[in-house]
């Protein structure tokens, strides 16, 4: 085990030992090579440079109470980069690629997967790329598949606490025919200046209301809103936002729990109503949500108000990390172990 301070860890870059890395050349995959090098050699004329050709996943792997070590829906995570690789036309990778690449990148850095009980993970970032020279505006016909591994902590840094976040209207992260439904790079770099606004002025992250009519919640940052009422897990239902796989389990527990799901377009003014409210994905778990200003009228609503996670935020969250971590039965099947 490496001497790290497991539990004060970030959600920031470690390095590891290796990555792994599987080239597209001449129509066809390549093998999957290891590599100690965190630098990638890039033609100055890559299309991932120049057009825009990259796409990537996060993914977590999870040291047990029973000390094995589990790999969670890495399946989800591999048909949602092919509907990557697919919206902006680059060479898909084949599913046996994607996990050899996952799980060598977990058994090849074993001592960097933090202890049961720190509350850190393995985080897995696969990417794909476009790799091939292009001047005109075209797909490359060279990519290549990485996966790198790094320790992490909570992704925002209260964890598993409401958090503070702030409504855009001036800021669009994606157009409702545009790429916002798959995880390219162009998503987050349009969500950069809004989200360091955010920051500057005192919040967690930046919630987007809907590009076409402003009325509506889309994306909260980097994650999916979802908000809990009268019985209700309720999440917006938009062709510009990110499925979140976490969100898509969270779903699962929450039916099971008792509550009716509802995917539908969320009103902003809906938000009042909310008992609970927060932004799940991989790298946030859940990350419930305190209060939310329009920061175009100045109006804070109030969601928390003791400033504690709602109980269903709380009961979603505890089943969730139970399954991660090997404490609650997995009876859905999500997790994969990973031999190490």
């Amino acid at each position: 085990m490496k001497n790290i301070d497991w539990k004060n860890l970030s959600f920031g870059y470690v390095k590891t030992d290796y990555n792994f890395r599987c080239y597209y050349r001449n129509g066809q995959w390549g093998k999957v090579e290891m590599s100690s090098s965190e630098m990638v050699d890039i033609h100055m004329a890559a299309t991932a440079l120049h057009y825009g050709q990259d796409a990537f996943e996060g993914l977590k792997a999870y040291r047990g109470k029973d000390g094995k070590v589990r790999l969670f829906r890495w399946e989800e995570n591999w048909k949602r980069l092919q509907k990557s690789a697919e919206a902006i036309l680059m060479q898909p990778v084949p599913k046996e690629i994607f996990k050899e690449a996952c799980f060598k990148a977990i058994q090849y850095n074993t001592e960097y997967i933090p202890p049961y009980g720190t509350g850190g993970s393995l985080y897995l970032r696969p990417m794909l790329v476009g790799s091939g020279a292009k001047v005109g505006v075209s797909p490359a016909d060279e990519y290549l598949f990485l996966v790198f591994a790094t320790p992490v902590g909570p992704y925002f840094k209260e964890g598993f606490k409401p958090v503070k976040m702030q409504l855009a209207r001036d800021f669009d992260r994606a157009a409702p025919l545009g790429t916002g439904h798959v995880k390219v790079g162009g998503n987050y770099a349009a969500s950069l200046r809004a989200g360091q606004r955010a920051h500057d002025e005192g919040f967690a992250a930046t919630i987007f209301a809907d590009a076409k009519t402003k009325m509506y919640i889309d994306e909260a940052g980097p994650a999916n809103f979802f908000g809990i009422k009268e019985g209700k897990y309720i999440t917006p239902d938009s062709g510009s936002i990110l499925p979140s796989i976490t969100n898509m389990s969270l779903r699962d527990i929450a039916q099971d729990l008792g509550l009716v799901i509802e995917r539908r377009h969320v009103l902003i003014d809906e938000i009042e109503s909310f008992e609970e409210a927060g932004a799940c994905g991989t790298a946030a778990v859940i990350s419930p949500i305190s209060l939310i200003q329009d920061r175009e009228t100045g109006k804070e609503i109030i969601i928390s108000k003791d400033g504690k996670p709602g109980p269903w935020s709380q009961k979603l969250y505890n089943i969730l990390t139970g399954i991660q971590f090997g404490e609650v039965e997995d009876k859905y099947n999500w997790c994969s172990f990973v031999e190490c």
